[in-house]
């Protein structure tokens, strides 16, 4: 049994990945930055789980505060990641890039030795993606320091509380019978289950095989912005016109829902990170990990509740 940190505990990959390490029987220690958020955390597991899971207080970009979090720790498990700003990427490079500078520094000061980070398929270091060069800067800081270090690579994460195919159901709720997607994206994704990542990262904080390696992930089809659409209807069960707008047109819808911070599914950062694909081998997760990761086919239903309704009962 390890005492593992996680922090982002208490968003949508943490909200699985705990009660994953919790039934391979490592005591949790929940990084949160409220003390709301960490009933948050609580909330959603059984009284069993809660025996052995703690939360903490502490902030990535305050470096001040985690040397008290870390405390007693063996493996982190880095999981704090924002996906979009509003601010010119400023705050994602605070966030993805300084926070993940500031808690490899703080654990090697503690003497943690295990580190596992999320980072994130088909990143790089472009200067013109925000969120891309952010992630890709985080991973090479955790890949250039001395810690056993291992770094998951998902591709877009689907599941209950999830961002991204949320925000698309949110947006076909407000439609007036059509849903707008982005002209001529043709870029692959390869969507992997949030409870196939919680697996993985349960398995991989205690096999020392995967130290120092990096694993790209995703699930076992590809897909298109517009093939996800449909597969969100689906799920859905709600009938759209899918209608491809021009990317400049789409571009300025962006920007005016940033300007009113009203999300959309695709920032002004992500339409451009919209050029490349965001694939990997398609038996990626088979061969590193001995499991067939769920398809996404079909299993959407989910989206038929809003995501306040995606709690686990009790939550």
């Amino acid at each position: 049994m390890s005492n593992i940190l996680v922090t982002g505990a208490s968003g949508f990959v943490g909200s699985h990945v705990v009660p994953s390490l919790l039934e391979a029987d490592h005591r949790v220690v929940a990084m949160v930055r409220s003390p709301e958020a960490g009933e948050k955390v609580l909330r959603r597991l059984s009284a069993t789980q809660r025996a052995s899971t703690e939360a903490r207080t502490g902030d990535v970009t305050k470096p001040d505060g985690l040397p008290a979090v870390l405390a007693g720790i063996d493996t982190v498990l880095h999981l704090v990641a924002i996906p979009r700003d509003f601010s010119g990427g400023a705050e994602l490079r605070l966030v993805n890039t300084e926070g993940t500078r500031n808690l490899v520094a703080a654990a090697r000061r503690a003497g943690v030795r295990r580190f596992v980070h999320q980072g994130a398929l088909g990143v790089h270091d472009d200067p013109s993606l925000h969120y891309a060069s952010s992630k890709a800067q985080g991973e090479a800081l955790v890949a250039a320091s001395d810690l056993e270090w291992t770094i998951l690579k998902p591709s877009l994460l689907w599941g209950e509380r999830d961002g991204f195919f949320n925000v698309i159901a949110d947006l076909v709720r407000m439609s007036p019978g059509v849903v707008p997607i982005p002209a001529r994206a043709r870029s692959r994704f390869q969507p992997l289950w949030v409870g196939d990542l919680a697996r993985i990262a349960a398995a991989v904080v205690s096999d020392p095989s995967t130290v120092a390696r990096t694993y790209e992930l995703g699930g076992p089809g590809f897909w298109t912005y517009g093939d996800i659409t449909r597969e969100v209807l689906r799920g859905m069960g709600k009938r759209r016109v899918i209608a491809p707008v021009p990317q400049p047109l789409i571009k300025l819808i962006a920007r005016l829902s940033e300007a009113v911070r009203v999300p959309f599914p695709v920032a002004s950062d992500q339409l451009r990170q919209l050029a490349l694909d965001n694939v990997t081998a398609p038996d990626s997760v088979e061969r590193s990990f001995g499991f067939e990761p769920r398809p996404m086919d079909g299993n959407l239903g989910y989206l038929r509740r809003k995501l306040r309704d995606q709690e686990p009962a009790g939550a």
